[in-house]
């Protein structure tokens, strides 16, 4: 039986998030340096986003550049930085083909000049797109999102903008960088790791966790279906018993 015939097309995920992890290894497996691994897993993001569109998956989060990556040797960050420009200027037709939105969370302004340019322009080129919304997470760190948003609702209830009392989660979603997608339903990491590494720790509350060990520049189609029957086989109860859902 064809796998993709076994989705329920009723019961997608309306937020999906992905841990893109295993580039390196996948080139060292290889001999090859590490951005050789960065290079093919452009095509793994290709091919899941337009899948994602097919399948009618509303929100695609794609965790590209962490506030942590910054960290890495310099040679690394900037090839990381080309292939960001590189894949903007290339996916932009694929983008428009496909009706799909890109959005970007995440330190907008420590990435190169040059990347804030590209991003802005794609942005801006998609905005009226509809069948889907493409988030890339850059300069990304969950920890720091909601220290920026504790930050600014402090400053609104100083100024009496906001009064203590009415803060609750909606206020806060408000304030984070996701304020217009809703929380994620299904999050996948690949590669083997068992981590979320800082990424979108409130909005992945009530997630459901998917982890493989594929490395990302192998993730397929039939990968992300196997995700997506996982996800359908399980009992979403939001702290609530199984007899209360049903």
């Amino acid at each position: 039986m064809d796998i993709l015939n076994t989705i329920n097309k009723d019961n997608l995920p309306k937020h999906l998030a992905i841990i893109m992890d295993g580039n390196g290894r996948w080139a060292k497996q290889k001999g090859m340096l590490r951005a050789f691994g960065h290079e093919n897993g452009t095509k793994a993001v290709r091919t899941t986003v337009e899948t994602c569109a097919k399948l009618g998956i509303e929100n695609l989060t794609l965790y590209a550049f962490s506030t942590e990556n910054w960290n890495r040797p310099k040679l690394e960050v900037d090839t990381l930085m080309k292939l960001l420009i590189n894949s903007l200027k290339n996916e932009l037709k694929t983008l428009t083909e496909n009706n799909i939105k890109l959005n970007t969370i995440g330190n907008f302004e420590k990435l190169p000049a040059s990347a804030q340019k590209e991003l802005s322009q794609v942005i801006s080129k998609t905005k009226d797109n509809n069948r889907m919304t493409l988030t890339l997470a850059l300069s990304y760190g969950s920890r720091e999102e909601i220290v920026s948003a504790v930050k600014s609702i402090s400053t609104k209830v100083k100024n009496n903008i906001i009064s203590t009392d009415a803060i609750d989660e909606s206020i806060i979603n408000q304030h984070l960088y996701t304020q217009n997608l809703p929380d994620v339903d299904l999050l996948i990491r690949t590669s083997g790791e068992h981590r979320i590494s800082n990424f979108l720790l409130w909005q992945i509350a009530y997630a459901e966790l998917y982890f493989t060990e594929v490395l990302w520049p192998d993730f397929r189609e039939k990968d992300l279906y196997e995700a997506i029957i996982s996800y359908q086989k399980r009992e979403r109860r939001f702290g609530k018993t199984s007899e209360q859902i049903k």
